[in-house]
């Protein structure tokens, strides 16, 4: 049955019917996953110049591309074996691998050790994070797909915006080594029992949710063939891969500066916390709402929107001189954040058939997340060179760009 203009046969279930509680606990299962990158948002690019004394700025933020490369790669190849082996297996591989990286990041030796660990953190998160996504949307219809994507996005944002603060708080109280990341040791423990309680969802994929398949008919496709889909044969799909990579280039970028350049302007590390925490609360929080609104409205306009509001909140971070300042700037890049990051996985869950739906989200997930290696080792050259504020102008400059890209090459793909 069809409800009518987005509303469910029945508000208790919101359409999801018997696959709620699967859903929620999915749901709950990535705020752990979401922690386990905020454990670093605010301490680790610090970490870098106070105990290991790097001045570059290239060289300190070096692990978010280290990151960003392993979790990108991951993504590509994740989604296309998940077809083959199922779900479960690859979410619960994730917590294993991840179950080390906090150890490691509160006990490294030399800088080697952060970007090993770093490698194991981008593996964590690309095999938990993607699985939750294409477990949810296993599970929902093309009529929820903003629906369930915007809980699952909320739940991971949520979880690394207040894993962010509490580990500023942390730093500000006992120092940036190792009391912060105990926090990483319980989030493991804690994701990985969850995901243990989830139940395989391969078999239970909504053939029936396929809008219009692009694909003959719903064959299975080649990795090859996807992956040329979503870099530049499909226009809806290679268009939503640079959009993505454009917005985690942003976050890339922001991840590595944006604590150098608050830190910078006199503003004590809980400061620092509070506004790297704040981005991604907004980030989350705004998810609950653009997620279905998206279902209801349409993808394109939000996503275009949503990349000029990034480009916004960076340059006010710049332009910004006082604590109330960076605030709104957060609060900006964070808004315009949650227009796009679930908006664009379910424009991608749209156009993919779901004989090929896990590959496509693996293929623009490759894409989105080369963005934190290019934001990170373009904006720390430029840093170098120019400066911090002139980096993050041109970042801003650049997401501008693109989302006049996005606007008039995409088309309009109604929910």
């Amino acid at each position: 049955m069809t409800p009518p203009s987005g509303i469910g046969p029945k508000v208790t279930s919101f359409g999801l019917g018997d696959s709620l509680p699967r859903i929620l606990l999915l749901v709950v299962t990535n705020a752990f996953v979401g922690g386990m990158v905020g454990i670093e948002r605010t301490v680790l690019p610090l970490i870098g110049e106070a105990d290991f004394g790097i001045t570059s700025k290239t060289a300190a933020i070096s692990f978010i591309a280290t990151f960003g490369v392993t979790k990108a790669l991951v993504n590509f190849f994740a989604g296309g074996i998940s077809e083959r082996w199922g779900r479960r297996p690859l979410l619960l591989l994730g917590w294993v691998v991840g179950l080390p990286v906090p150890l490691i990041l509160m006990l490294a030796p030399t800088w080697s050790w952060i970007l090993a660990a770093n490698v194991l953190l981008g593996i964590n998160q690309a095999l938990t994070w993607s699985m939750t996504v294409v477990m949810k949307v296993d599970l929902a219809t093309r009529r929820t797909f903003g629906l369930v994507i915007g809980w699952n996005e909320f739940a991971g944002y949520a979880g690394m915006a207040i894993a962010a603060a509490l580990t500023g708080y942390l730093a500000a109280t006992f120092g940036l080594r190792p009391q912060p990341f105990y926090l990483g040791v319980g989030l493991a423990i804690a994701g990985l029992t969850l995901s243990w309680f989830a139940r395989e969802t391969l078999s239970e994929t909504k053939v029936g949710s396929d809008p219009g398949d692009r694909s003959e008919g719903g064959k299975p496709r080649s990795l090859t063939w996807v992956l040329r889909q979503g870099t530049f044969a499909d226009r809806d799909l290679s268009s939503t891969s640079l959009a993505g990579l454009a917005t985690n280039l942003k976050d890339g970028a922001l991840w590595g500066l944006l604590p150098i350049l608050l830190f910078s302007r006199d503003l004590s590390i809980a400061r620092v916390g509070i506004v790297t925490g704040l981005y991604p609360a907004v980030w989350a929080l705004s998810q609950l709402w653009f997620g279905p609104l998206s279902d209801r409205i349409g993808r394109r306009g939000l996503i275009a929107g949503g990349l000029v509001v990034q480009a916004a909140g960076v340059a006010t971070f710049v332009l910004s001189g006082s604590f109330p300042g960076y605030l709104a700037a957060a609060g900006l890049a964070g808004l315009g954040t949650g227009m796009v990051y679930p908006t664009l996985l379910a424009l991608v869950s749209d156009v993919a058939a779901p004989s090929w739906r896990a590959s496509a989200l693996g293929v623009y997930r490759l894409w989105r997340d080369s963005g934190y290696a290019v934001g990170a080792l373009g904006a720390g050259i430029t840093a170098d060179m120019l400066g911090v504020d002139q980096a993050m102008l041109a970042v801003a400059s650049l997401t501008l760009v693109i989302a006049l890209v996005f606007r008039f090459r995409a088309r309009a793909i109604s929910a």
